[in-house]
């Protein structure tokens, strides 16, 4: 299934940008060791997430390629549960970029709440990419399903 989608400015916490001393070095840099103990290694990807709006479509999980209960990443905050998909990215004339959609579940996730319609990439570093443009996500229907919009 192929997705249009927009890229967005995010919170900034899980690359470090925004500057919270709550999360040196971004929540990313701080859950990397979590998720290689438990088989999910995310040292290929940008130390940040691309945030894209898929709006005015939103997602349901259905089969993540991975998800991880109770992970302990903070000192002080409560342990979440994450899941991650397969996505392939389409950006003008780069070639396809593969990496996966990063998805800490909100039921568990204390603070930073993404809108239905927003998703986060974990991708390789892409030259060029700004905000505002126009990416194409291609996903597995059986991993995440896009609603259309109701109209």
């Amino acid at each position: 299934m192929q997705i249009p989608a927009t890229i967005v400015q995010g919170h900034r916490v899980a690359s470090g940008l925004n500057g919270n001393p709550h999360f040196p070095g971004g929540t990313l840099k701080m859950q990397t060791q979590a998720f290689r103990e438990r088989g999910l290694d995310l040292t290929q990807f940008h130390p940040g997430t691309l945030n894209v709006s898929i709006a005015p479509y939103q997602y349901r999980v259905k089969k993540p390629k991975f998800t991880f209960s109770r992970v302990t990443w903070h000192p002080v905050d409560p342990a979440e549960d994450f899941s991650f998909f397969n996505v392939d990215v389409l950006y003008r004339d780069h070639p396809i970029t593969s990496g996966l959609i990063y998805y800490p579940h909100p039921e568990t996730k204390p603070t930073h709440f993404q809108p239905p319609n927003m998703l986060e990439l974990l991708l390789p570093t892409i030259q060029g990419i700004e905000y505002g443009q126009e990416i194409i996500l291609i996903v597995s229907d059986d991993q995440i399903q896009f609603d259309p919009p109701i109209a």
